[in-house]
């Protein structure tokens, strides 16, 4: 009998500590753990529900807890089923941080799951999409400017929390005492907004990476366009756009490095005059602290750039009645050339073993016999054309360049024309 036992609660041990959930969404790394007074007791821990769900409980019985249990812990009413994402004393740095007005009695630890506890919530959360789908039905049926977007059950399957997106604020009392009697379970309602529903939903960005509100963010900061306007991105309402149909939490990750960055660069709105032109703004490379001018404010014409610094110099003399010649400074050198690409590293060019291949199959006696043979060829084809035409320099004497190899048949008939002559002339004797 006892053996039974123990084999019962070594089973119960090994599979709380084997199930782990699919989820992966607001993961904390302890970089206290190597540290040797983060080896000292604490009981908080903070546990981890469906999604971005996190909640902080005391461990009073003293269990001896790790990172990725699965653990039963204290609800109202009954129970709910998490995993064990962070102990320690970095618990009470994320409790500040995420929960700043947490209550004082935190809940306790149960224990760990038993394979009973995970059986149930596996059949509580596998109810959770045909309740969504249904309450979706029964708050238009009411006709409630809603939208339910999520449904978690707790782990002991006696509670649902509906998650609901409205713009303005709703009456759903009626919806409650419905959904009470549809499901037979407690019901809770929690109001969020888009971009806490893209986090719950998860997804991929534009960036190739997971959402970040799905991944690390749990407090979202309002986002304006201006943050779009200080880094000079295009307007564009497709681009800056998130899959929540809001602004992307991204574009405020560097806008403040760009708003120090504008401090120290003229006005926009501030035209430099010198003797010949007035030039208006056109563009500026802020972390460069170049400006580029044009002479007209609607095309660019005439562009130059300067840099910063020469800017307010200019600007400074307009304000005190003086012109300069030109924009450039008189001892500036025109700009350089752009360098090619220069590899630090060592390594030849990508085509290192191309080039190779062409100068073998190209290279050495063959070549040069190809050369001569095509060479020849050009000769004969240029004597054809020539003999054709009935060019004078055809004729060997004439173009001394050009060798006439005669055989003995040619020799033959020279010979005779020669005693042809001398007979000739005999007889004119």
């Amino acid at each position: 009998m006892d053996n039974s036992i123990n084999e019962n609660i070594e089973k119960s041990e090994f599979d709380a500590r084997d199930y782990r959930r699919k989820e992966t969404k607001l993961e904390v790394y302890d970089w206290l753990k190597d540290l040797p007074e983060a080896q000292q007791e604490n009981d908080l821990v903070e546990v981890r529900f469906k999604n971005t769900r996190k909640g902080y409980y005391r461990n009073t019985a003293h269990l001896k807890l790790e990172v990725g249990d699965i653990v039963a812990v204290e609800a109202s009413p009954g129970h709910d089923i998490g995993e064990v994402t962070l102990m320690g004393h970095l618990v009470p740095l994320q409790m500040r941080k995420h929960a700043p007005k947490h209550e004082v009695e935190l809940k306790r630890v149960y224990r760990k799951a038993k394979p009973n506890d995970i059986e149930k919530y596996e059949e509580a959360k596998a109810r959770e999409h045909s309740t969504m789908i249904r309450a979706r039905k029964i708050a238009e049926d009411l006709g409630l400017n809603m939208k339910i977007g999520d449904v978690e059950y707790q782990g002991d399957g006696n509670k649902a929390i509906f998650y609901y997106i409205a713009d303005d604020r709703v009456d759903f009392r009626q919806l409650i005492k419905v959904l009470a009697d549809v499901f037979k379970v407690r019901i809770e309602m929690k109001q969020i907004g888009v971009r806490q529903e893209a986090g719950r939903i998860g997804g991929i960005g534009p960036c190739g990476r997971e959402l970040c509100c799905a991944g690390w963010m749990s407090n979202f900061v309002s986002v304006a366009t201006s943050a779009a306007r200080y880094q000079d991105i295009s307007l564009n309402p497709q681009k800056l756009a998130g899959q929540c149909a809001k602004l992307k939490c991204c574009l405020n990750f560097e806008v403040d490095a760009y708003v120090e960055a504008r401090k120290k660069m003229p006005s926009k709105e501030m035209e430099l005059e010198t003797k010949d032109n007035v030039y208006y703004f056109f563009k500026s490379d802020i972390f460069a602290r170049k400006i580029t001018y044009s002479t007209d404010k609607a095309i660019p014409a005439n562009l130059v750039t300067i840099d910063a610094g020469r800017a307010f110099e200019i600007i400074a003399l307009n304000r005190r009645g003086i012109k300069p010649d030109k924009l450039e400074r008189d001892d500036q050198q025109r700009e350089s050339p752009r360098k090619e690409y220069q590899d630090v590293v060592g390594q030849d060019s990508l085509t290192r073993f191309d080039n190779k291949k062409r100068k073998k199959k190209g290279g050495g006696n063959n070549a040069q016999a190809n050369n001569n043979n095509r060479n020849e060829r050009r000769r004969g084809n240029n004597n054809h054309a020539s003999g054709n035409n009935g060019n004078a320099n055809n004729n060997p004497n004439n173009n001394p360049q050009k060798k006439r190899r005669f055989t003995p048949s040619n020799n033959n008939n020279n010979n005779e024309g020669r005693q042809n002559n001398e007979n000739k002339s005999k007889a004119e004797e």
